[in-house]
């Protein structure tokens, strides 16, 4: 009889990774010695569980990789989820961690001028470009998007757009920038997401992982 097919748990890479950590332990999952490597190039790796195996994408990857279903399970950010919006994937747990907020933001003096509510027609760079159109749509306002994937914060300066719209944590980049807070579009914290159709055909296995991630995070409160 064939060995069924392995669960893949999509894990994003960069600062995110160290937080979902202590939830990997506490769902009773430990990836291969070379996991915690930073010299690793690696991209998949075997885990305690011989049923699972773990790969290693960049965040705006992960939710790709579970909606075509490349991996079973996975852990994104909600900004994530909000600029994708597949059908495809299922969102069970918060696990409340990295908390962070998607922001618009402009320099610091035109804010000392702009009147938001005036606003007919804006110019933005993000790297969320359709999150971006429907917040500013439901308010009437006519979001003309430029999308980066990093140095977003150099728009401005470089008279790309006026304003930007990307996560905010500390605020010290915007800071460091020239740039200031104008609206908050959302609140982000990052979840367990599933591929709909792996948890319909395989309840029992990603049903069971699923489970012990809610464990861990009850755990962790």
């Amino acid at each position: 009889m064939a060995a069924s097919k392995p669960i893949y748990l999509a894990l994003p890479k960069g600062r995110i990774l160290q937080e979902v950590l202590p939830l990997l332990e506490g769902a009773g999952i430990v990836p291969e010695a070379d996991f915690f490597s930073e010299k690793n190039r690696k991209l998949t790796f075997a885990t305690n569980d011989p049923g699972l195996t773990i790969i290693r994408v960049r965040s705006f990857d992960v939710a790709t990789f579970v909606a075509f279903g490349a991996a079973d399970m996975g852990i994104a950010g909600n900004d994530v989820l909000q600029e994708f919006d597949y059908s495809e994937i299922y969102a069970p747990i918060d696990l409340g961690i990295g908390a962070c907020r998607l922001c618009l933001a402009e320099p610091e003096a035109l804010k000392e001028t702009d009147d938001p509510s005036r606003w007919s027609h804006i110019r933005i760079a993000t790297k969320y470009p359709n999150t971006a159109r429907r917040h500013f749509a439901a308010k009437g306002i006519q979001a003309e998007c430029i999308r980066l994937s990093g140095a977003i914060e150099l728009a401005p300066s470089l008279g790309l757009a006026e304003r930007i719209v990307d996560l905010v944590s500390t605020g010290s980049t915007l800071k460091a920038n020239g740039l200031v807070e104008v609206e908050t579009l959302s609140e982000v914290t990052s979840r367990l997401i599933v591929n709909r159709a792996a948890f319909k055909t395989r309840p029992h296995d990603v049903g069971g992982w699923v489970g012990r991630f809610e464990e861990a995070v009850r755990d962790a409160a």
